[in-house]
């Protein structure tokens, strides 16, 4: 693979499978869609090394495929079965999660008896003709793979029956994949490839499968290449960069061992500590919590879409040289001139989806709302809920195969699958590629999924040209219609003329601009920071000559480089102008006008200039000096460490207290608060607003209370502008300050009637959290975890209401039946030394065997392999002489063994609350009565938070928890199905690719299709192989 511009391969994963000719952007180009059958021989002559090699050959197939081929797999005997069971008689899509079943399901095979060819090919063309006849698959390209040791016949039959009837077109091809070394009869295996535009191989090891099994992507792209001027282009399907999904199981595999060498070693320092039920709470909570951890946003993977075309061999003949079989004993190698449409590779370039969003301008969308392009599979390309990752680093097994439908949720109360029929329709107009819009009532989940609103959105979407992509905007429809825009009288070009420096409302250090939003960019200059380049453009739009670009849509520089340098190039051709080319060392491109190398979006550049200048007075307000008496006395008596202001153009400015005792507070918020209008205590505000006006939204960190550092609670306002009977968010202002200060103040108020043993107080959010609780350590944790029976009588009362959001990217965990058993570790040397040398004897033995045979024997490769077919020795089991275990020893030995498992998408559901924003509920003038109702809520005035005060003298029940953690959907589905299954049964509408090459009337001439192959006997490695096993 050759890159442009010219750069060293990085290297940063443990284990590099990176193969381009394995990417989804290199096979959809080479290849159009295609509907794909294999056949994997089961008799009982499959075993040992040919079915290691059988299974690779079927995983390197599977790997070639995506989401707009079809495939299913069939395992044959005196019967035909299919791996996964619930797949019968059917093609499925090759999404990564059907995918990883069908790895799944040839695993467990195993040989039988006898293979029937016939019944196995008959299935696969009569799968492959009700596919096309019922518009199911992919309706383009056709095969059947067969993989086996030989075949008895060539059924000639069956391909005149359901391959022949429209000569010379043959719609369904055929690969065959001869397995094993000592293979006599190959010529009919061969046939079937040779007789239906297929191509056949000999595979004797594992070493060169990759290599064989990709022989069929060219033959499958002559009909594109005979085509000589069609070069389609195709967009690819989301996908993490060079990363490979096997690598998930891989890194997932190395986290268990790191967790187990954790606990042994925290186990010889605190020893029978760990089994205390405390401590084993403790740490089975705690791995839990981890697998909860699924953050949105991750830059440990660079995600991206390709866009490729194919690049043809334009020859028509070539000579080539072949081993010709002369008579029974004889090859010789003979050259001659034949008919090729060979495919030269693949052309592409790579599109990061952060560079995508960026040309959406989020700026315009505004607080809430968002962008998400569909691709024609109904896959979501990017989204806000696009969860990709799992634990922080590790790739979810069925990560680019999220349908838009699983991650907009409609707030319609339907159970988990059963989606409503309009969001349905509204997805089928998508993947059309129509022009329309709607609204609807959906929930939105944040704060790590532990959050819901319930809220009223507009949906517009309209195709993206020339792709299969089409584009959606979707924002609330309270406060998503409107939005701020800047006078003439504000412009830049005005303000500078009036003599105002732009770059002073800029100055110091307590201010950020949101790192992902495109403001201005230099073509052929880097900045350290989003700041840096900022203040570099406002001192060059200060000087005489700025101009803007032509229209905010104007290309990015770095396009804009290229352009001009293409035009060079044409000149160049044309007129034989001399120009200086690009430096092919670097790939940089020529210098260019500084007009023409910079890119600015003038209408945020606007925005932010200023929004600046309104905000310039938050650093130097004298009510921040700490010399202020008022402001001390604000400081001390509610702890403020921070206070901040957030703007919609992005703009984010701090102040710091207390600097002197706390330095580094501002840094450390600045650096994770950077975002503005992103940021979850900004939507949260502006969402506040339309409960209560003038309230605050006060929030803590979750499980603050287990932590031993000073909690600190976030206070956020949202600010409006109105005009002309229109509103729209302009800005968020608030305060961190200390949760000890709002602890005294709290008690202060409360006085006495919060101190006595038999009553308990409770400061709550709107979602359910302890804000201050008279026991510290329950701050931040859910209400319902704490006292699960009062928070059934506040959903019972209608203070909260219950959501539930399913989460259908989940992962969960699948056994692997390992026993993990120590004695096995005793004595490893031992054991390995046996085997080497068992090994080595058997290896030796099948080569003579083998040496004596090859005479007359026909086979190609010279490289010499044994096929063992029998079992290892048992290991003899050891103990280290210290006699039995002590049952205490045993007893951490088995709690300490991690239970290994592996990756499994999964769909899980969360039961989430909200405050019913009634501002006249009833239930706030109820009273406590007795037992009866054993609680009194109220509403805190200018908050999101309520008052609940709870006797705690009446008896409750003590085991009855709410929970806002997730747990697995159970769809009642039998023991050998899975959720791929449940899926496949209520598969989705998609759109077909529009480039369709499938068959071309001169393919017929072509007659390369695989060698006939040959073994030869070595005289030397005979005799070396007979000295070494006396010597042994």
């Amino acid at each position: 693979m050759r890159q442009f511009p010219a750069s060293k391969w990085r290297k940063d994963v443990p284990v590099d499978l990176y193969d381009c000719r394995l990417r989804s952007w290199y096979m959809e180009a080479a290849t159009s869609p295609k509907d794909i059958v294999i056949l994997m021989d089961g008799s009982g002559s499959m075993l040992g090394q040919r079915l290691d090699i059988a299974k690779h050959v079927v995983n390197t197939i599977l790997d070639t495929l995506g989401t707009n081929d079809f495939v299913n797999i069939f395992t044959f005997d005196k019967e035909v079965n299919p791996v996964v069971g619930c797949f019968e008689d059917t093609l499925i899509q090759a999404t990564l999660g059907n995918i990883r079943e069908l790895k799944e399901g040839i695993e467990n095979f195993g040989p039988k008896s006898i293979a029937n060819y016939t019944a196995a090919l008959t299935r696969a063309f009569e799968i492959l003709e009700e596919a096309k006849s019922s518009s199911r698959g992919a309706q383009c390209n056709q095969a059947i793979m067969i993989i086996g040791d030989g075949a008895p016949e060539n059924n000639r039959e069956v391909f005149e029956l359901h391959n022949w009837r429209d000569p010379p077109y043959k719609p369904v091809r055929i690969f065959t994949y001869l397995i094993g070394k000592e293979v006599a009869n190959w010529d009919d295996i061969r046939w079937m490839a040779c007789e239906n535009q297929g191509y056949y191989v000999h595979l004797s090891d594992t070493a060169e499968v990759r290599e064989m099994v990709l022989n069929y992507i060219p033959v499958m792209a002559r009909p594109l290449v005979l085509g000589r001027h069609d070069h389609p282009v195709i967009w690819s399907q989301v996908y993490a960069d060079i990363e490979d999904t096997k690598l998930s199981d891989h890194l997932w595999e190395i986290k268990q061992c790191e967790e187990q060498k954790a606990d042994v070693l925290e186990y010889w320092q605190v020893h029978d500590r760990m089994l205390e039920p405390s401590e084993m709470h403790r740490r089975e909570y705690r791995r839990i919590k981890e697998t909860w951890n699924q953050p949105v946003d991750s830059n440990v993977y660079q995600f991206m879409t390709t866009v490729s075309m194919p690049i043809y061999d334009r020859r028509e003949n070539a000579n080539i040289t072949e081993e010709v079989l002369i008579n029974e004993a004889l090859w010789e190698l003979q050259t001659r001139e034949t008919k090729i449409a060979n495919i030269l590779g693949v052309a592409g370039t790579d599109v990061p989806i952060n560079e995508i969003k960026k040309l959406l301008s989020p700026f315009m969308l505004g607080v809430n709302g968002y962008a998400f392009i569909v691709t024609n599979n109904g896959y979501v390309l990017f989204h806000p809920d696009f969860r990709p990752i799992f634990q922080g680093y590790i790739l979810k097994p069925a990560y680019n195969s999220v349908d838009m439908i699983e991650v907009e949720l409609l707030d319609d109360d339907r159970p988990a699958r059963d989606f409503n029929p309009v969001l349905m329709t509204i997805r089928d107009s998508i993947i059309n590629q129509s022009t329309n819009s709607k609204w609807m009532l959906v929930k939105n989940h944040f704060d790590e999924m532990k959050r819901v609103n319930r809220i009223k959105r507009q949906y517009y979407w309209t195709a993206i040209k020339n792709t299969p992509f089409t584009l959606v905007i979707s924002y609330p429809e309270q406060y998503g219609v409107s939005r701020i825009d800047i006078r003439s009288e504000q412009d830049i070009h005005r303000v500078n003329i009036k003599g105002t420096n732009i770059r002073s409302f800029f100055d110091g250090k307590r201010w950020k601009i949101h790192p992902d939003w495109l403001f201005c960019k230099q073509s052929n200059t880097t900045f350290r920071t989003p700041e840096i380049e900022l203040l570099y453009f406002l001192e060059r739009m200060s000087e005489p000559g700025w101009r803007w670009p032509a229209s905010r849509s104007a290309m990015p520089p770095e396009h804009t480089a290229a352009m001009f340098y293409m035009r060079k190039l044409r000149l160049q051709s044309q007129y034989s102008c001399k120009f200086t080319a690009n430096n092919s060392s670097t790939g940089r491109y020529p210098s260019i006008n500084e007009k023409e190398g910079y890119y600015c979006d003038r209408q945020l550049m606007q925005a932010l200039v200023f929004d600046a200048r309104v905000t310039e007075w938050f650093s130097k307000n004298t009510s921040f000096n700490s010399k202020d008496d008022k402001g001390n006395e604000f400081k001390q008596r509610f702890g403020v460490t921070v206070a901040f202001l957030a703007t919609h153009s992005g703009l984010t400015r701090w102040h710091e207290f207390n600097m002197a005792e706390e330095p580094g507070v501002g840094e450390t918020f600045s650096q994770n608060n950077k975002r503005a209008i992103d940021e979850i205590w900004y939507k949260r505000a502006v969402d506040q607003h339309f409960v209560r006006e003038e309230s605050f939204v006060y929030s803590v960190p979750f499980d603050a209370g287990e932590s031993n550092s000073e909690i600190l609670v976030t206070a956020s306002h949202a600010i409006f502008h109105n005009e002309g009977g229109r509103s729209a968010p302009a800005a968020v202002v608030g305060f961190q300050f200390q949760h000890s200060a709002l602890y005294k103040l709290f008690h202060n108020i409360t006085g006495n009637a919060c101190a006595v043993d038999d009553k308990d107080c409770y400061i709550l959010d709107n979602n359910g959290y302890v804000i201050i609780s008279t026991r510290v350590h329950e701050t931040g944790r859910f209400f319902g975890e704490v006292n699960g029976a009062i928070m059934k009588r506040l959903l019972e009362e209608n203070v909260y209401k219950r959501v539930v959001v399913y989460d259908y990217q989940a992962v969960c965990f699948e056994s692997r039946g390992d026993n993990n058993a120590s004695s096995m570790l005793l004595s490893p040397l031992y054991h390995v030394l046996r085997m080497s040398k068992w090994l080595l004897h058997t290896a030796l033995w099948y080569i003579v065997q083998l040496m004596q045979l090859a005479t007359g024997v026909s086979a190609h490769y010279a490289e010499m392999y044994s096929d063992i077919n029998g079992t290892e020795p048992e290991p003899e089991h050891h103990h280290n002489g210290h006699g039995k275990k002590s049952d205490s020893e045993e007893h951490w030995l088995r709690y300490l063994t991690l239970h290994r498992t592996r990756l499994k998408s999964c769909d899980m559901q969360r039961e989430l609350y909200t405050l019913y924003n009634e501002k006249d509920n009833v239930v706030y003038n109820m009273t406590a009565h007795a037992c009866e109702r054993p609680f009194v809520v109220l509403p805190i005035p200018f908050s999101n938070l309520i008052l609940l005060v709870v006797d705690q003298l009446c008896p409750r029940d003590a085991a009855l928890v709410l929970t806002v953690n997730p747990q697995t959907i159970d769809y009642h589905l039998s023991v050998n199905d899975s959720l791929a299954c449940y899926k496949h049964a209520r598969e989705f509408n998609r759109m077909r690719p529009q480039s369709c090459i499938s068959r071309h009337a001169n393919e017929s001439n072509i007659k390369l299709c695989g060698k006939a192959c040959s073994l030869y006997a070595s005289l030397s490695l005979l005799l070396l192989c007979h000295i070494l096993s006396r010597w042994l």
